[in-house]
């Protein structure tokens, strides 16, 4: 009788783990299907802001070479994701490796004893992964696009994009998000003010140093307005770069973790909305008038700026960064000018100036803030921007003594449309 009441226990007993178990490995399900529908809504939202760089880029540019800056940015998003598909993301994520340079082979495949809840920590799969982090590469392309507008020859502008975005960017990136030196010495960007947008800011800051000013933009010492092709395309475009931005940094967090998530849209769209205020208050201040460009960069400035740490600051501190950025923004702007560099939409400005002074923020606010990290954050600046310029500054050169990087002054002068690719961006017909 003893035996048979132990029995039926033990039964009971096994029969409560098993059921435990299976709870379990079903929340595990749960948890996993509700963050990995995060990362995916995450990174549409990421690839829409490859939308948004092309309209403002087409805003801010002049109407004759409309054209070939839609055909840029539309080309450099699919030369960008395939060039990362073939071997950026296992340059960027190679496992284990000696901290400066890995790789893990070619193509994109499921690693070996792969199980869904074991990827990440259960957060998300592995081709999500893959697919939110090639919109991060692309977009770190799309910013040389901007800069160097109006004067460069298309074919040398993707051959640059194949290797920035298949080979510097993912390099780069491995030294802190794929657990290389600067992860391991304590670095820190939360969602790529410097391994997205100082890279790319880097990136191209070398090529208007190699491929010059456009024509008749700085004459006897003074600036030359080239007036862009349609301002409402251009708000239009800084807005859905802000909606992007949701998914740039809300799905930095890796999870769907509701407190983490929150906590950074906030701080995001305070940033935003300070350095909107900054870049009006820095506008006036330098040209005595309203300046809607430099409002509109001042909400990218502040955007680039909170990126490092969207998840360390706290909402004034938020704001502090974004006003900050969105002053700066408009000297750097002027500076650039006052130096003979042509930027044609503020891209080393937005990027470039306001990715440094957000990754050094973290050293100074927020979570983390203190003397060693400020100087670990420096580090980090210093060695991204030495390698990102001198490494893209020789792809230029390289280019420009082969293949040439700069169109004919017959082309700039009426524009690239016409030339390269046959029809204009905006044709207006009457009937007779």
């Amino acid at each position: 009788m003893f035996s048979s009441i132990h029995l039926i226990a033990d039964a009971t007993l096994a029969t409560e783990s098993v059921a435990q178990a299976v709870t379990a490995e079903q929340l595990q399900t749960v948890s996993l299907t509700t963050s990995n529908v995060w990362m995916l809504v995450s990174t549409m939202l990421v690839f829409i802001m490859a939308l948004g760089f092309a309209c403002v880029e087409a805003g801010f540019t002049q109407a004759k070479n409309t054209v070939n800056i839609l055909f840029k940015n539309t080309v450099d998003l699919s030369v960008g994701i395939i060039s990362y598909a073939w071997f950026g993301f296992n340059l960027m994520y190679p496992g284990e490796f000696n901290g400066v340079f890995g790789f893990s082979g070619w193509g994109i495949s499921l690693p070996a004893d792969y199980t869904s809840l074991g990827y990440a920590g259960g957060a998300y799969t592995y081709w999500t992964d893959f697919l939110f982090q090639a919109m991060f590469a692309a977009t770190c392309a799309t910013i040389v696009s901007g800069a160097v507008a109006e004067r460069i020859k298309i074919s040398a502008y993707f051959i640059f994009t194949f290797f920035l975005v298949g080979f510097v960017y993912p390099v780069l990136g491995s030294w802190h998000w794929g657990g290389g030196w600067l992860s391991q010495m304590g670095f820190y960007d939360f969602a790529g003010s410097t391994v997205v947008h100082s890279v790319g800011g880097w990136a191209a800051l070398a090529g208007i140093i190699a491929i010059g000013a456009r024509k008749g933009k700085y004459v006897n010492g003074k600036v030359v307005d080239k007036p862009g092709s349609s301002v409402p395309l251009a708000v239009i475009g800084v807005f859905l770069l802000w909606f992007g931005w949701f998914g740039f940094n809300g799905g930095s967090v890796l999870s769907a973790d509701a407190e983490s998530i929150s906590l950074v849209l906030v701080t995001t769209t305070l940033a935003a909305a300070a350095g909107a205020i900054g870049g009006w208050l820095g506008g006036y201040i330098m040209f005595k008038r309203f300046d809607l460009g430099m409002v509109l960069n001042g909400i990218l400035a502040g955007l680039v700026g909170i990126t490092a740490g969207a998840d360390q600051m706290s909402p004034n501190e938020s704001i502090l960064i974004g006003l900050v950025c969105g002053v700066i923004v408009v000297f750097s702007a002027v500076g650039m000018d006052k130096l003979k560099l042509d930027d044609c939409v503020g891209a080393v400005s937005v990027h470039l100036t306001c990715g440094i002074i957000g990754t050094l923020a973290i050293g100074v606010l927020g979570q983390k803030a203190g003397f060693d990290q400020f100087i670990t954050q420096l580090t980090g600046v210093a060695a991204y921007g030495a390698v990102a310029f001198t490494t893209s500054l020789a792809l230029f050169f390289a280019l420009k003594f082969t293949i040439g990087v700069r169109v004919s002054e017959e082309h700039e002068n009426e524009g690239l449309d016409s030339h390269e690719h046959g029809i204009r961006g905006y044709t207006i017909t009457f009937d007779n």
